[in-house]
């Protein structure tokens, strides 16, 4: 059985699953269910200047029947007073020494105010610090928060502030509003943090009501941008933490990244294993389904950890980082086309009207007689299975056309009807880069591009 141990930072914990600071970690009642529950460790909701919060503070983005695909949150750090914070911090670690607790924190930009925190949170024996440099909302506008994330020489110059006088790994949180995340992950290499996470919300309004007109949500009908965050943002999650992964200069610190960004299920924590994370932290699935999804969480990670011959954390950390690659080394030779199961296809025809409208225009609708059928041509009031199979068109992919775009495969509502099969392109294998170097004028000239594609036998419809 899989060892799901980690070592983060020197911070350990019996799985590499923590909630992240957040709502669902916001006292010690609540943080002491979780470990109940199974969670490895808790990043305590951010303790630091005084706030007050108002009411409604989420919004969410449903889509179909599909409950909050992502959240909009409005509420600032904890608005409970710190010295309560800190006794309930005592008490967990002292309650649970085996689990990772971690606290987050963000005060006004003075060394003595940092310093100051960073003892106190000391004294509590949390295993922990997170720096705090990404809220969007509320704080930012007292030039704390996002405010410090998205300039890297703030980033650095606090760090090092918490530096001077911290004893326990510090961790640096960053914020996805920003162009070019490497640039304050390195000023917390420069500054000397023992760690990194990623990513805080993204800056959002999610919605307007069309009855109201108000936006979502309202607080006496007026409203603002949150923090945008669930599973929607997992792929902006994904790409800032294998940039940071494949960064020369942060890669080579050899600092740990704690990765979050709207993991749900053990598949979403697996894939963030694979782009460089070694710990893992959760939030908006615990706001929707509660503390019991880490038992999901851990038997499926461990099953698949199983299946695929990894033993440790570790072992898994940044396996798929070796495949990500820029666009000009990509080979451009590479060929694929979609392959329609003919026997799991219900002729919905979904595939035919995307490629149709807007790909390629290589999907015919062939008729039970083996005919190429106009659209509609057949009667659209058939219904039911058994008269759907029988009597509508069946999809058929030209492999000559398809350029293997892949959105059909995407549209088709039935698992595993199609499939993107490689084929033989007839040509050698090269790169953007490749031809750059080899013939610069190709990529530089329209003309001299026809000539290449004709002489390679590239064919654009």
């Amino acid at each position: 059985m899989a060892d799901l141990r980690i070592d983060f930072a020197g911070i350990k914990s019996p799985n590499p699953f923590w909630l992240a600071s957040a709502p669902p970690t916001n006292s010690g009642a609540q943080i002491h269910r979780a470990f109940e529950a199974g969670w490895g460790g808790a990043v305590w909701k951010t303790i630091g200047a005084p706030v007050l919060n108002v009411s409604n503070r989420y919004g969410a983005w449903h889509y179909g029947r599909q409950r909050m695909l992502a959240i909009n949150n409005i509420e600032l750090i904890s608005d409970r007073p710190i010295e309560i914070n800190l006794r309930e911090i005592t008490e967990l670690k002292r309650t649970w020494p085996d689990r990772a607790v971690i606290v987050s924190a963000m005060v006004e930009s003075k060394p003595e105010a940092w310093h100051d925190i960073v003892r106190q949170i000391e004294d509590t024996g949390a295993d922990g610090i997170e720096l705090n440099y990404g809220c969007p909302h509320g704080m930012s506008e007292r030039g704390m928060g996002s405010a410090i994330g998205q300039v890297p020489e703030y980033c650095e110059q606090i760090t090092r502030w918490v530096m001077e006088v911290a004893s326990i790994p510090v961790i640096m949180k960053l914020t996805p509003n920003i162009t070019n995340i490497v640039l304050p992950a390195r000023a917390g290499v420069a500054a000397g943090a023992n760690a990194l996470s990623l990513i805080n919300t993204i800056n959002s309004i999610v919605g307007v009501d069309l009855e109201t007109l108000e936006l979502t949500p309202s607080i006496g009908a007026k409203g603002g941008h949150g923090g945008y965050a669930g599973p929607a943002v997992k792929p902006i999650a994904l790409n800032m933490l294998a940039s940071l992964c494949t960064d020369e200069i942060v890669a080579n610190s050899g600092l740990p990244i704690s990765g979050m960004g709207g993991i749900t299920t053990w598949q979403d924590a697996a894939q963030f294993l694979l782009l460089g994370a070694s710990s893992l932290q959760v939030c908006t699935a615990v706001m929707h389904y509660g503390y019991r999804l880490i038992e999901d969480l851990c038997d499926g990670l461990s099953n698949w950890m199983d299946a695929k011959g990894f033993a440790t954390i570790a072992d898994v950390t940044g396996k798929s980082l070796n495949r990500v690659s820029e666009f000009k080394d990509l080979d451009l030779s590479y060929r694929a086309v979609a392959r329609i199961d003919h026997d799991k296809c219900i002729k919905c025809n979904l595939c035919y009207v995307a490629c149709n409208d807007s790909a390629h225009q290589c999907i015919d609708l062939v008729s039970p007689n083996g005919e190429i059928a106009a659209p509609m041509a057949y009667d659209v009031r058939s219904n039911g299975k058994q008269d759907a199979i029988h009597t509508r068109p069946q999809p058929v992919v030209r492999d000559e056309d398809c350029v293997g775009c892949r959105l059909c495969y995407n549209v088709c509502p039935v698992d595993d009807c199609i499939e993107m099969v490689e084929l033989p392109s007839g040509r050698e294998s090269v790169t953007w880069s490749e031809i750059s170097q080899q013939n610069s004028a190709v990529t530089e000239d329209w003309e001299e591009m026809k000539k290449y594609r004709e002489q390679v036998g590239i064919h654009i419809h």
